[in-house]
């Protein structure tokens, strides 16, 4: 199967006995498909979605990409991107900057970095803000950067971990659309994890509900 398939992983913390936070969760995203993972604080989700990543090391189980199994391989070689729930910006970037910053570290040249660029920021509904500071934009508009950031490098699968969770309840409902959107039309695939039944309806074209460390 093509996209991302994971098979019977398992995550561990260190304790007396040992901390399981999933137990044999398998599931599958296809190329440009939208998934999300659904459920209560401690529950084990963002463990999930950090082994598929590569930023939490799991105890068994595979993680596949195009049937190639990317398990073993560091975070930078997975060619999965990453949006945590504060965006995590740096402040003393411009907004074309942030964006910049993976392709800058890729080598890219900048005439195309500087494409890519104006490229993202009209998918994302920021033209003409890429010489603004961060410090200058909205809640929202911050995601955006976080979201154009994350997608530069043409990740093949985007995980967003409570991407929204910074937002009022209305903001949320209006940017789990916009965020749909976006990454419908980078046709990225996604996996995301939300506590929020709602957000999870809007945004995902399928949703996987957990409990107590087992995708349901």
């Amino acid at each position: 199967m093509s996209g991302l398939r994971v098979e019977g992983l398992r995550v561990e913390y260190p304790g007396r006995p040992p901390v399981l936070a999933v137990d044999n969760a398998s599931l599958t995203v296809a190329p440009g498909e939208i998934v999300a993972l659904l459920g209560p604080s401690g529950c084990g989700k963002s463990s999930l979605l950090g082994a598929i990543v590569g930023i939490v090391e799991p105890a068994a189980g595979t993680v596949r990409w195009d049937g190639e199994d990317v398990t073993e391989s560091p975070v930078h070689r997975r060619g999965f991107g990453l949006v945590f729930q504060d965006g995590q910006l740096f402040p003393h970037r411009t907004v074309a900057r942030n964006i910049a910053f993976g392709l800058e570290m890729s080598g890219m040249a900048r005439d195309a970095r500087r494409e890519r660029v104006e490229e993202l920021l009209e998918v994302v509904g920021l033209t003409g803000y890429g010489e603004r500071a961060v410090t200058e934009l909205s809640g929202g508009q911050r995601q955006r950067v976080a979201l154009a950031r994350s997608l530069a490098p043409r990740p093949r699968l985007l995980a967003l971990d409570e991407p929204l969770s910074s937002l009022d309840a209305d903001l949320r409902a209006r940017r789990a659309v916009e965020v749909r959107e976006i990454l419908a039309a980078a046709g990225t695939a996604a996996i995301m994890v939300t506590h929020d039944a709602r957000e999870a309806e809007v945004m995902a074209s399928r949703v996987l509900r957990m409990s107590a460390g087992v995708l349901q």
